[in-house]
């Protein structure tokens, strides 16, 4: 990558429309802190898109970015979770702004409806991928 990872973060994913409360430290450090309401449980879910196999070379990258967070949405939804928090590890082959731009427009305008917020992650060269860790909550003694 011709920019660093901290460029891309600071950037595209440092800048996002979600704000949470219960999230006491996000991007920007080694680990994420987040308060989970009382009452409640923990409810996490992983899901891996790669190119190729998950989406299209020709998928525009906003429908990539909304179907990495859909899918986990999905995975919440099933278990009767709300959504709260997110962590993404975005594997590029190169620095393509404009790519990372879309799917960080597809991804905010998801996040923003269901009030997620991305709360850290990673990103690495390599082959186009991408591994979203969706956190949510239920009431306790639920499942």
């Amino acid at each position: 990558m011709t920019r660093n990872e901290f460029d891309l973060i600071r950037d595209y994913f440092a800048r996002q429309p979600v704000n949470r409360r219960d999230v006491v430290l996000g991007i920007g450090d080694d680990c994420a802190i987040t308060e989970v309401p009382n009452g409640c449980q923990l409810v996490v879910t992983t899901d891996t898109l790669v190119e190729g196999t998950h989406f299209l070379p020709s998928a525009s990258a906003s429908d990539v970015g909304h179907k990495a967070l859909a899918s986990n949405l999905s995975d919440l939804a099933a278990m009767g979770a709300m959504p709260a928090w997110c962590s993404l590890a975005l594997t590029l082959p190169d620095a393509d702004e404009a790519w990372v731009a879309g799917f960080c427009q597809g991804f905010s305008a998801l996040a923003e409806y269901f009030q997620v917020q991305l709360i850290g992650g990673d990103t690495t060269r390599g082959p186009r991928s991408i591994t979203m860790t969706l956190h949510g909550h239920v009431p306790k003694g639920r499942h």
